[in-house]
């Protein structure tokens, strides 16, 4: 059935319109967003797709082709509505909050964006939903501002302590660029990222090792992180500079927090040498960084699991000018940037790799920049 079709089955009439939003990869900057850094996200192709309508009885009503259980809800407050349905009740706490009228909605969603994969299905989830109550509402909320108000639905309402890099990406992202963000300012720069046309491409590896963000070990790296900037007199490890790491380090008694802060400041700087890089036409030379970013995750920040270590350390072995873990961590995805030609060959050496040390078996596919959220046209 068409999303057009499960919306009417459900709901007994024809969806106003379509939303699109898309997961998204990094390409490097990770952890960095809650520290006011930088980050270097590019939308996917994948995306999670909105029909939506307006609801006659005063509440929201979602279901999912993904889901079985539908959900219902009305004036909403966080703790009320758990589950998947957190994510869109989030979303229009979070517009109510922020001031706004929002009109009850009828809203079916389908989604190819993998789950639990570090390629921000949730943030696609929660983008979705606000750009197809914001244009049902005819709410005034200005693309820049839209990201924030995702980001809070996914922090205070569904609680898990996620920045603002993957909300931010999958609103603002345009095809064929990645997303160079400040997050403190919330500046953006659109980077020039059209891979095809050098001959190259991101080969991402789901490693089928799902990572969690509410369980405890992400809020535990952001805790670490507030702490060594509290101990540093910082308002952020974004205010921590390179040349100034040895000294910050020295004030640091912890081996722990020492660690944590090494890989945030190295990491920044990482994400501003790469774009520097790209900006100049150098694709090829961001490798090294790609690959400098997965030590720093493995040994300071301690967020990689073996699964990841393995296709890491297989597309380098296969020929990858670079590679890297890409998301929250403990799971989830690596990229590889290979020639264009070296994908079908990189990702079977990975699989293979993947049989010999008996994990389950990985799956594979070239990234592309796509766009961010938009309405979508005609029936789908």
């Amino acid at each position: 059935m068409s999303l057009s079709e499960i919306f009417k089955d459900a709901y007994g009439a024809e969806p106003t319109g379509f939303w699109a939003a898309p997961g998204r990869v990094n390409l490097i900057g990770e952890h960095t967003d809650y520290n006011d850094g930088f980050v270097l996200p590019f939308a996917l192709p994948q995306r999670t797709v909105a029909a939506a309508g307006p609801s006659e009885d005063g509440r929201w009503h979602v279901c999912s082709t993904l889901i079985p259980e539908p959900v219902s809800f009305g004036t909403t407050s966080p703790g009320d509505v758990t589950g998947w349905g957190a994510y869109v009740a989030g979303v229009v706490w979070a517009l109510q909050d922020a001031g706004f009228e929002v009109p009850p909605a009828r809203i079916a969603l389908d989604s190819d964006v993998p789950l639990g994969s570090g390629l921000s299905s949730s943030a696609a989830l929660e983008s979705a939903v606000l750009t197809a109550l914001v244009d049902l509402g005819g709410l005034d909320l200005p693309v820049e501002k839209r990201p924030a108000l995702a980001q809070r639905a996914e922090n205070v309402y569904v609680g898990a302590p996620t920045g603002i890099m993957d909300q931010s990406a999958s609103i603002r992202c345009l095809e064929g660029r990645a997303l160079f963000l400040d997050c403190r300012t919330y500046e953006v720069e659109q980077i020039p990222f059209d891979l095809a046309a050098e001959g190259l491409a991101i080969l991402v590896i789901n490693s089928n090792a799902p990572h969690q963000h509410v369980d405890g070990e992400y809020g535990a790296r952001r805790k670490a992180c507030e702490e060594a900037a509290a101990a540093l007199g910082v308002r952020a490890l974004r205010d921590v500079d390179v040349a100034d790491l040895p000294e910050a380090l020295a004030k640091l008694g912890d081996d722990v927090l020492r660690r944590r802060t090494r890989h945030i400041v190295t990491e920044n700087q990482r994400v501003l040498d790469t774009v520097a890089l790209l900006r100049e036409g150098r694709t090829r030379e961001i490798g090294p960084l790609l690959t400098a970013s997965h030590v720093s995750m493995r040994d300071d920040f301690e967020i990689t699991v073996a699964q990841v270590d393995v296709a890491v350390e297989t597309a380098l072995e296969s020929g990858a000018y670079g590679a890297r873990m890409t998301g929250g961590g403990f799971g989830g995805c690596v990229l590889a940037l290979i020639d264009a030609d070296r994908a079908y060959a990189t990702a079977a050496a990975v699989a293979a790799a993947y049989e010999k040390k008996g994990f389950t078996a990985p799956d594979s596919f070239v990234a592309v920049a796509g766009p961010g959220a938009a309405r979508m046209p005609g029936n789908q």
